[in-house]
């Protein structure tokens, strides 16, 4: 049966395949020769099949053998990976990452960060919240997560409670549909006239947020509370808005979306903090993470 089949089993099938001896691996695992014997006959029997041939002076694999020793070597290569994870659990405890995301960070960028965080720490477990101007501080406040990226314009919930650092920027751009009666402009397009078409913007649901949105320049703007949503209302021709350059990308390659150019207007880029609880110490896995975000790249 296959539930019999032991660690210590597999090892001596390897042992005695590397050393092409009994007696071999016998001294390799410090045993005695009868017990590496006894280990294999087991085995064998355990998988109905017979790992080595009989009657030769050397330890020579069957082709049941040679096709059953990769097997081996990997599951022993899995138990060693186990155990060395579990000493760097049992020493450091298990890592755990709790983050929320404003939902204009780069999104390409924020998979290849978690991506490389995994690929450094593949036992983390990760909890990531994407959120809306000061949703993220709000969770901060509510211990719900650790940290958070916040867009720099937006105002701190609680300054004395948390603190912000610099992370890095995002370039944007104002969009709208081939559609729209804007993307008819030729030439860059002023202010005033922008006022007088539905701009979209996002918002948290917060009493007031419009009243310090940055780059609101319509007085007909309409609230959403979810950045997808805006790009699909912009695809449909039904407002203009500013966006990460870095998600509309493939629709301004496909058309879908147009650039507006802006006259006497400048809409720098989104600047983004990583917001963190006054006097909170970041775990080896938070240092890393907030690291991966600030390099540069999308």
């Amino acid at each position: 049966m296959l539930d019999s089949v032991t660690l210590n089993q597999l090892r001596t099938f390897v042992a005695v395949s590397d050393e092409a001896s009994f007696s071999g691996a016998a001294r390799q695992l410090r045993r005695a020769q009868s017990a590496v014997s006894h280990a294999i006959a087991a085995l064998e029997q355990a998988l109905a099949v017979e790992l080595f041939e009989r009657d030769v002076r050397k330890a020579t694999l069957t082709a049941a053998g040679r096709s059953l020793l990769p097997d081996a070597r990997a599951v022993i290569a899995r138990t060693e990976e186990m155990k060395t994870r579990a000493r760097s659990v049992a020493k450091l405890g298990a890592p755990h990452l709790s983050l929320a995301v404003d939902v204009y960070f780069p999104r390409a960028k924020l998979a290849g960060c978690l991506r490389a965080l995994q690929g450094g720490a593949p036992m983390a477990t990760i909890d990531l919240r994407i959120t809306t101007m000061q949703g993220g501080e709000a969770l901060l406040l509510e211990n719900a997560v650790s940290l958070a990226v916040t867009i720099a314009d937006v105002p701190e919930l609680r300054p004395s409670a948390i603190e912000r650092h610099y992370l890095s920027e995002t370039a944007m751009v104002t969009v709208c549909a081939p559609s729209h009666a804007l993307a008819e402009h030729k030439r860059a397009v002023s202010r005033e006239e922008f006022s007088r078409h539905v701009q979209l913007v996002v918002t948290d649901n917060r009493p007031a947020t419009e009243n310090w949105q940055r780059g609101v320049a319509s007085e007909r703007h309409w609230l959403v509370n979810d950045l997808s949503v805006k790009c699909d209302l912009l695809r449909a021709g039904l407002g203009w808005g500013h966006m990460p350059l870095g998600l509309v990308t493939s629709d301004l390659v496909a058309g879908s979306l147009v650039e507006i150019k802006r006259r006497d207007w400048h809409l720098r880029p989104l600047t983004f903090m990583v917001s963190r609880p006054r006097g909170h110490e970041l775990s080896t896995c938070e240092a890393a993470i907030v690291k991966l975000l600030e390099a540069d790249g999308d």
